[in-house]
């Protein structure tokens, strides 16, 4: 039975119900309005009554529809409906002195004028009535909910005003049964106090047994102050306490700019490793992108349709999307459409195909090209030169010379932090780009050509958290290539804000750096994922060390040898000040790797990229004798 009518309250009363229930309360209200100034007395004018009654529910009806105070769900009854259900009440005390003035006016009978004694109690009684049944209905349904064997009992990290308004949250929207049962802040003046006679405590206060003694399930951080360092501390402490932990979404990511309970999620890596938003406050991209036609090579990728979903907030004219990738493009044209998102033309094709991409040149005409199309995954590369020379040389050689043929405004290069010193074929590749593009911008006056260089990027394809996940997943264990290897990180968002304003400030020649933050030491990063699942390393999930793969290096660097970097107006983006090259020699060097590029000549292709890149050396690889 307690079920069935969970069942059926728990659904939305219909609209017309609640007017309905509220005109029956105004209309009890009246009769007893008569009661109490007659005294009760048995010689009360009924048939006086019976002639007001009527009238007294349509001005009733006419003030609830005006308002629409009857529109609120009820359960979640709060400040909002009580104001709204005042001024129903109110307007219609209005409507009756309004009427009593022009019946007197007019001369109409005495009978539909309300003695203004009766308008005020009437007015008492209906804020009374109107307000309590409200919070009554709300009560019941919050009590009948309630199942002790069910309530999860929760802490809130933070006792400012997000996590009042989380807890506000958790008690209207009560149907995953949570109890808040303490709040946590690290400001010593709010520690010892409490809110809504909820005690407020220090982290410290935190052990063991305060856990189990009040059995708490759940802590969620309802702070939008805390630093990375401090976030990591708090999570790592509830977590080894065996407590669940969730984090509420910035403000920005509310639905309508309400937060709901559903919104609040466990934390997971990605947020414990995100950096502090950047937000792009340069002029000068508005400018640069505003009815422009933008062309983004490897537009499906993960930087690719960062970009592409970044741009399509401008007024761009219109973005020309290339990806050999039929699926993802397939999915980022749909997404686009559902969100109405600009000019959009999609084109399955391969950078490497120059007749393709010059007919797309030439068909659109367009103004700043975003180069993401490379191949990016080192053991692999390491295993195919004469793809990656194919891709990440001979394509950003074609986009290039076609920019200049079609006296294209910019073209932004995406590189990677393995270009820097590079240990690998994948990063001999991207530097041997960056040298092209840089010769081009020497050699041309009319497009500007940019390099961008940043590190690993959350969440990618293919990055080592979607595979550590898993992994975790499938029981373990978690293969790591070495105890002491260590990773930058950037997210998706981030990375393709940087590119855009670099994009957008750079006037042609300049390398670009991010900057990074500090390096994550990946073994702490497992060992943390691991945690965050809800197990124990070593005992439910293992970490297997498998020693390093092919062209892999244990540290990241943004500079090689020689090169300075130099900073910009903005504090995250610096220049790179690049070592002085012989630009003839080096364009010479690359048209020679590209015309020994084929599948039987990988020692002859690594042999050339070694020529023109005299740091690249060779690291746990075949092709490391090369190098004696």
């Amino acid at each position: 039975m307690k079920k069935y009518i969970i069942d059926k309250i728990s659904n939305n009363i219909p609209r017309y119900l609640v007017l309905l229930i509220d005109l029956l309360i105004v209309t009890i209200n009246f009769i007893l309005t008569y009661f109490i100034l007659e005294n009760f007395s048995r010689e009360i004018d009924y048939i006086k009554l019976l002639i007001q009654l009527p009238y007294t529910v349509v001005i009733a009806l006419v003030s609830f529809l005006i308002v629409g105070s009857y529109k609120g769900v009820i359960r979640y009854t709060g400040l909002r409906d009580t104001i709204s259900l005042y001024i129903s009440i109110t307007l219609m005390s209005i409507l009756f002195v309004f009427i009593n003035y022009a019946s007197e006016t007019l001369n109409i009978s005495s009978l539909y004028r309300l003695p203004f004694s009766y308008i005020i109690v009437l007015f008492l009684l209906n804020v009374m009535l109107l307000v309590t049944s409200r919070f009554l209905f709300k009560f019941v349904y919050k009590t009948l909910i309630k199942n002790p064997l069910n309530t999860i009992n929760v802490m809130i990290f933070g006792a400012g005003e997000l996590g009042t308004i989380v807890y506000s949250t958790l008690e209207k929207e009560n149907v995953q049964r949570n109890k808040v049962r303490c709040f946590i802040d690290d400001d010593p003046r709010k520690k010892g106090k409490r809110i809504d006679r909820i005690n407020i405590y220090g982290l410290e206060k935190i052990d063991e047994y305060f856990v189990n003694s009040r059995g708490i399930e759940e802590v969620i951080i309802a702070t939008d102050k805390i630093s990375q360092k401090r976030l990591l501390e708090v999570s790592d402490k509830f977590l080894t306490l065996g407590v669940k932990v969730k984090i509420v979404p910035p403000v920005v990511n509310w639905v309508e700019g309400d937060l709901s309970v559903n919104q609040i999620k466990e934390i997971n890596i990605e947020d414990l490793l995100n950096r502090t938003p950047i937000n792009i406050k340069n002029t000068l991209i508005e400018t640069e992108v505003s009815q422009k036609v933008i062309l983004i090579t490897g537009a499906a990728g993960s930087i690719g349709a960062g970009i592409v979903e970044q741009l399509a907030n401008y007024n761009c004219e219109k973005m020309i999307l290339i990806d050999q990738a039929e699926s993802s493009l397939y999915d980022l044209q749909q997404k686009l459409k559902r969100n109405k998102k600009g000019n959009i033309v999609c084109y399955v094709a391969d950078v490497r195909d120059v007749n393709m991409m010059e007919m797309i040149f030439q068909r659109h005409k367009p103004n700043l090209i975003f180069h993401a199309a490379a191949y990016k995954h080192v053991p692999l590369m390491e295993e195919n030169p004469y793809e990656a020379v194919k891709v990440n040389v001979v394509g950003t050689k074609i986009i290039a010379d076609l920019s200049c043929k079609f006296n294209i405004d910019k073209f932004v290069m995406i590189s990677s932090d393995k270009a820097v010193n590079p240990t690998s074929v994948m990063g001999a590749t991207k530097r041997v780009a960056e040298l092209y593009v840089g010769t081009k911008n020497k050699r041309t006056k009319g497009t500007k050509f940019i390099t961008t260089r940043f590190g690993n990027v959350l969440g990618s394809n293919g990055s080592v958290i979607p595979l550590f996940k898993k992994q975790i997943a499938e029981g373990g264990p978690i293969t790591l290539t070495h105890p002491e290897i260590t990773r930058y990180f950037m997210t998706i968002p981030e990375a393709c804000q940087l590119v855009i304003e670099a994009g957008a400030m750079g006037v042609g020649g300049e390398i670009f750096i991010f900057d990074m933050g500090k390096s994550v030491k990946i073994i702490d990063l497992a060992k943390r994922m691991i945690k965050l699942s809800g197990l124990h390393y070593p005992n439910d999930i293992d970490i297997k060390i498998t020693g390093l793969r092919p062209g892999e290096k244990l540290y990241e660097e943004l500079l090689n040898d020689g090169e300075n970097a130099l900073p910009t107006h903005h504090q995250k983006i610096m220049i790179n000040k690049s070592e002085v090259f012989n630009v003839q020699e080096k364009v010479n060097l690359i048209k020679q790797l590209i015309q020994i590029n084929h599948p039987e000549n990988n020692i002859q292709i690594v042999e050339k990229m070694k020529e023109i890149v005299p740091e690249f050396i060779s690291n746990n690889s075949i092709f490391e004798n090369l190098d004696k």
